[in-house]
């Protein structure tokens, strides 16, 4: 019985999973939007969110501001986000530029300061999951996982529409007027 065994197994072994979900986490952060199946999209959020949550609980001790020297313990605590956040993701992304050549990007530095910047007062759901269809080919279910830009609001949040006037025709009943 599977009993409190959370995560996918995704027919893979232990190394091969960790490779595949280290280079997805890669993949997001880097374009901060892919396309993959259901499964692998639902289980990337987890990864993911994770890191952001590690990064954003660093605080402001994560960027030196102009003039300020830190201390032991705050470069000791940066090191070791760094270092945890690092075991799930490499230290380099490449990300083509506007003349089309390939950059390298430092992933661990966009982590700890872009994204956890970003969702400083967001407390967790900064990812989405938005469901496309099956692939052609094997039917496979298919997502798109993105982060949520700030300033964004949910379907729910929005006013609902009203419902429009039903006009008068042949078969409708009129209404009584006094």
């Amino acid at each position: 019985m599977r009993h409190l065994k959370a995560g996918r197994k995704f027919g893979r072994n232990p190394s091969s999973r960790r490779a595949m979900l280290r280079n997805l986490t890669a993949n997001l952060i880097t374009h901060e939007r892919i396309e993959t199946t259901d499964a692998k999209a639902k289980e990337l959020r987890r990864v993911a969110e994770r890191l952001i949550t590690k990064a954003i609980r660093l605080g402001d001790v994560a960027y030196n501001k102009p003039g300020e020297t830190p201390d032991r313990r705050q470069i000791a605590r940066r090191l070791h986000v760094a270092r945890q956040i690092r075991a799930f993701i490499p230290r380099y992304g490449m990300v083509a530029n506007e003349e089309g050549a390939m950059q390298r990007i430092d992933l661990v530095e966009k982590v700890l300061i872009d994204l956890a910047k970003r969702f400083q007062g967001r407390p967790g759901g900064y990812t989405r999951i938005i469901k496309l269809g099956p692939r052609r080919g094997d039917n496979a279910p298919m997502s798109l996982i993105e982060f949520v830009t700030e300033g964004e609001t949910t379907a729910t949040s929005e006013p609902a529409a009203e419902p429009a006037v039903a006009e008068t025709g042949p078969n409708s009943t009129p209404e009584a007027t006094t």
